[in-house]
């Protein structure tokens, strides 16, 4: 009974502070989204015609993103069960989000106005026993567009 009690207690430990780190993640990616708004990102293999002659550059980001316990507890359940595992969607939404947003902010460093032919790249990085999902690893790419120094 003991042993059930400690369980359910670092599982309930588990969720609070898994949603509470996930929030904050959340709340930086709205933030920092709002900031890049600006620079687009498309996933048109050609860019838009100008009349001026722009430099390009290739930019990415990158991130791993890992799972908290209790969300690989209800993953565990949800594969006995069958049917699709929602705890990781938030996981692989935040990931895709962050690696969009680090390939933004490599964009503005080298003062890109746009990004375009944007790829992502996913991986799923296995820990633990019979291969569980320990991380999920996104590489976000494209082709920045940086106008003449004169226009910047």
């Amino acid at each position: 009974m003991q042993d059930l009690i400690i369980f359910l207690s670092l599982l309930a430990l588990g969720y609070i502070f898994g949603r509470l780190a996930e929030k904050r993640h959340y709340r930086s990616i709205f933030k920092r989204e709002k900031k890049y708004r600006s620079l687009p990102v498309i996933a048109s293999k050609f860019p838009p015609a100008y009349k001026i002659p722009h430099d390009t550059a290739l930019v990415m980001g990158s991130v791993v993103v890992s799972v908290d316990y209790f969300k690989r507890f209800l993953a565990t359940l949800r594969n006995l069960f069958g049917g699709r595992v929602r705890a990781y969607e938030t996981l692989v939404d935040r990931a895709r989000r962050e690696a969009i947003l680090r390939m933004q902010e490599e964009a503005a460093r080298r003062g890109g106005k746009m990004v375009f032919n944007i790829k992502l790249q996913t991986a799923a990085v296995s820990q633990g026993r019979k291969n569980t999902v320990g991380s999920v690893e996104v590489l976000a790419y494209g082709t920045a567009l940086i106008p003449p120094r004169t226009e910047r």
